[in-house]
């Protein structure tokens, strides 16, 4: 593949992680000619073990969903030039979000968390949403997922000994009210509108946005006339950009991106 003519690549964080998941995503876009940036969110410019140990964090469990993705929109206008937009989870969310703003030359939603009115009964995505939605605690104080949630939410069917490696080096507090956010007005897409290109990826293995959710969210697309593409990966969980498949899904991602930016 060609090296690009230096585009920036604004990656967005998801929710529960550390930005630092984005690493080697970051040195090998750059490997293939891109500018990245990976802004942390707000409240969250320490290491993962400082956030998980200032737990309870009043900042952290105050962030809400409309001021974060303002946040990132200030960061994108204050760009030369309109960037390429990679999101995870609530970041592809925001990624849509963004796009809808016009904001991106394009944006690649990883396992997105969907807009506003999308929705799945499946056993696993309650499973894993119950507790950082946090009914019934208190929203002033942040959530910190268990080993054992983690191990269901994010790193499912992988190797006990990668899980806690995992855990360590990128698990940290997260609001309760940007989750619930994700199902408000907060969250709204036109679909209908015309948009950048856009490809929205899934993994088989997802507990937390099962595969089903994120094809539901690129259907949803099907009247804007813009170019809207949609990949599911076999055996890919919500960890997936620490994943040992990495490499290959960033590889399909550069080379969409090749076609559509």
């Amino acid at each position: 593949m060609e090296k690009t003519s230096l585009k920036t690549v604004v990656f967005i964080t998801g929710a529960f992680v550390h930005h630092s998941c984005w690493d080697d995503w970051k040195s090998h876009f750059e490997s293939k000619g891109y500018r990245t940036i990976v802004p942390p969110w707000p409240h969250k410019n320490a290491s993962a073990e400082a956030l998980r140990n200032s737990h309870p964090n009043r900042d952290i469990a105050a962030i809400r969903l409309s001021a974060l993705t303002d946040y990132y929109d200030h960061i994108v206008r204050a760009l030369p030039e309109k960037p390429i937009l990679v999101g995870h989870s609530i970041g592809g969310l925001i990624t849509q979000l963004l796009l809808q703003r016009g904001l991106a030359q394009s944006g690649v939603a990883i396992h997105s968390v969907p807009p506003q009115g999308i929705m799945t009964f499946k056993f696993s995505f309650l499973k894993a949403g119950w507790g950082p939605l946090g009914f019934f605690t208190p929203a002033g104080k942040s959530f910190l997922m268990s080993f054992d949630q983690w191990k269901y939410a994010f790193t499912n069917g992988m190797d006990c000994e990668v899980q806690k490696e995992a855990y360590y080096h990128y698990t940290i507090p997260e609001s309760k009210l940007i989750v619930r956010d994700t199902i408000t007005a907060s969250a709204k897409v036109n679909f209908d509108n015309p948009h950048v290109p856009l490809l929205l990826t899934a993994g088989s293995e997802d507990h937390t946005i099962p595969a089903s959710l994120n094809y539901a969210n690129y259907k949803k697309y099907h009247k804007s006339n813009s170019i809207t593409d949609y990949k599911e990966f076999k055996g890919r969980n919500h960890f997936v950009l620490g994943q040992t498949t990495w490499k290959e899904d960033a590889d399909y991602i550069l080379e969409w991106l090749s076609k559509h930016s």
